[in-house]
């Protein structure tokens, strides 16, 4: 496993030093293998992944898409920029009784060759990296011509999207020229970042199914514990005990808003695209 990705020129190594910080915070792994399981599995077949494929997960988190994927039988990296996903994802492909590569790299720079991977996939990951260009021009530039991408992104309207809107007041002030991650949910806007890079490019919005709590509060409180960007907006507060307190009504409000008959449903972006 690399430990020592490369920065992107022109930006400042701390930004990325506090973005791998955010990500170890909390308990990554509760969400993706608690609550969005399934998101794997769906971005693996919808990307038609097999045995005879050579497979990048980018911002691979703690393997949703990338164990599944080696499950096929191909041979898979998993990436990703914060090292304590990575050691809990290859826990879990060891307990899986699976091997893939797990290799820290930042998606804005990804340190493999033009052309190195015939399926490049990203489960609600690559939408984190802060500079959208950058990190759309490392997904193709990897995947070989012909080669297949597929990508599963918050979408700005759907339930994921309107948290990061409701936090966004309270979180530090994102890097300048940095695009909100939910952008990446808006099929227009990847479009334009992937442009003539691609062809066949699909796009489909889903929901997935969330029936793990009960309240709006109950929501919040496991979001303020596990997930690093909610844990991030808490901290930037715990000096102004009126600011926690009104992102605490914030959070359970949109979540009660959300729940019908104990269920919430979490709008995302499906794209599958032809690399050019």
């Amino acid at each position: 496993m690399s430990t020592s990705p490369t920065t992107p020129a022109g930006v400042a190594p701390d930004l990325k030093a506090r973005h791998r910080a955010m990500w170890a915070s909390g308990e990554y792994a509760r969400v993706a293998d608690g609550l969005i399981p399934e998101l794997g599995d769906v971005l693996v077949r919808e990307t038609g992944v097999g045995a005879e494929d050579r497979v990048l997960d980018i911002a691979a988190g703690t393997g949703n898409a990338a164990i599944r994927a080696a499950l096929t039988g191909a041979d898979v990296v998993a990436s990703d920029l914060t090292p304590e996903l990575l050691a809990a994802g290859e826990r879990r492909s060891s307990e899986a009784g699976v091997g893939l590569s797990w290799e820290q790299a930042d998606a804005e720079a990804l340190p493999y060759r033009d052309a190195a991977f015939d399926v490049a996939l990203s489960c609600v990951g690559i939408m984190f990296a802060p500079f959208h260009e950058r990190a759309a021009g490392e997904l193709c530039r990897v995947v070989r011509p012909g080669g297949r991408i597929g990508l599963i992104n918050w979408t700005p309207e759907g339930f994921i999207g309107q948290m990061f809107a409701v936090m966004k007041p309270y979180a530090p002030p994102p890097p300048e020229g940095a695009t909100p991650p939910p952008r990446w949910g808006d099929e227009t806007h990847v479009r334009e970042l992937l442009g003539d890079r691609v062809t066949d490019l699909r796009a489909e919005r889903r929901t997935v199914a969330i029936d793990a709590f009960g309240s709006g509060a109950e929501f919040r409180d496991f979001f303020k514990s596990y997930y690093g960007p909610t844990i991030v907006a808490y901290r930037a507060n715990q000096d102004d005990p009126a600011r926690v307190a009104a992102l605490d009504e914030a959070l359970a409000e949109l979540g009660d808003q959300a729940l019908v008959e104990g269920r919430m449903a979490w709008e995302y972006l499906l794209i599958t695209a032809q690399r050019a």
